[in-house]
């Protein structure tokens, strides 16, 4: 028998309670991985490169409050600024109100749209339908394969924020990486059935000439309006989405307190089981020695066995972790301007994690272990 066969039909010698550690530990890192995963998405993700050169210009006081479309031109005119274009949230319902039917709208011009979101991909000739066409409306691509969505279609929505129904007619179909799930169509559409939007912008996006200029002409455009009756807050487009996760509370201090409990109580399971397998096996520790193991390999045969548990366990979760993100990623259900990926990284960091809960939970105990008495441990009844 080999040591690596003899290390792993021990860690099981108990079927029933390395089951039962290992779905805890697996259980553990299932909650793991889905916080990383989620602390990941909102904190360490930078998006594409394009967007790491783009700034968000709103309302200092709220979202809810329009910005003069004139701003427009005098952001322009700023160092540093390449393209801007006007971005605003519709919020408009197709089909009904099921979460299913939800995604992003937006109004915005479409002759600099693609100045500013050079990641979004889209024939030449589709951009100039949409460029020529008022009702024109441009659709990402998965929302046209969920929806079954073609070149030509009409697509309703029904006004919520803005009293109008927009009856759009399909122009292009774009791709993102990150996917978007949006779609966006021509504001003047808006601002000729609404009177009072007109001349009037949600948002502006900013191209940056370089992600250095990004700071630079965010307080530039704030020092800009600082004193209109409608003052700026400008931001990178990481920082402006940042704004609706801290809506939420103080969600990094919720994740780090999830993912502290979770590892503290894997330790303890853990630490649990191995202490109890160990103090059962103290006559087949002075075996072991009278054989001529040594008090290093008895301590590195059950530190190994707690290991192997426990990166079992990780395996287990970790896997289960990625299932669950990518199904809810890929359900129509979900949405999110935040890319959820159960990384490489994610899946290295979870698995250290587990076998170092195993080495762990087992140091202290194998050690005592390690240091039995063969004529102690031959006596031994229990």
């Amino acid at each position: 028998m080999t040591l690596t066969r003899f290390v792993t039909k021990n860690a099981f010698r108990n079927k029933r309670r390395s089951i039962l550690t290992v779905l805890s530990i697996a259980f553990s890192l299932l909650l793991l991985t889905l916080m990383m995963t989620i602390w990941r998405a909102f904190y360490l993700d930078q998006g594409s490169a394009e967007s790491a050169e783009r700034l968000v210009v709103r309302h200092r006081v709220s979202l809810t409050f329009s910005l003069p479309g004139y701003y427009r031109e005098k952001i322009r005119a700023i160092p540093g600024v390449e393209a801007v274009v006007p971005v605003s949230w519709f919020g408009g319902i197709y089909k009904d109100q099921k979460p299913e039917n939800f995604f992003a709208q937006f109004g915005t011009d479409p002759d600099e749209f693609f100045k500013v979101y050079r990641d979004c991909s889209m024939p030449a000739e589709q951009v100039t339908a949409w460029q020529r066409d008022r009702q024109g409306v441009i659709v990402n691509d998965s929302l046209a394969k969920k929806y079954g969505w073609k070149l030509g279609d009409r697509i309703v929505l029904q006004g919520t924020i803005y009293p109008v129904n927009l009856e759009l007619i399909v122009r292009g179909i774009f791709h993102t990486n990150p996917d978007n799930k949006s779609v966006y169509f021509n504001a003047k559409y808006v601002e000729e059935a609404v009177a009072f939007f007109k001349g009037q912008a949600g948002t502006f996006s900013i191209l940056a000439n370089s992600p250095g200029d990004v700071s630079k002409i965010a307080s530039t455009v704030d020092d800009t309006f600082r004193n209109s009756p409608q003052p700026t807050k400008s931001e990178s487009e990481k920082a402006f989405g940042l704004e609706f996760v801290a809506m939420m509370g103080n969600v990094k201090a919720f994740i780090l307190s999830i993912c502290s409990a979770v590892v503290f109580a894997t330790l303890l399971v853990s630490a649990n089981t191995m202490a109890m397998s160990i103090r059962e096996r103290t006559r087949e520790v002075a075996v072991l020695k009278t054989l001529g193991f040594t008090k290093r390999g008895v301590l590195g045969l059950f530190v190994s066995e707690a290991v192997a548990l426990s990166l079992f366990g990780g395996l287990l979760g970790v896997g289960l972790g990625w299932m669950m993100v990518y199904g809810l990623t890929h359900s129509p259900q979900f949405f999110s301007f935040f890319p959820m990926k159960v990384t490489v990284g994610i899946w290295v960091v979870a698995m250290l994690t587990s076998g170092m809960v195993g080495l762990l939970s087992a140091t202290l105990p194998s050690y005592h272990a390690s240091q039995i008495n063969i004529v102690d441990g031959l006596r031994h009844i229990g």
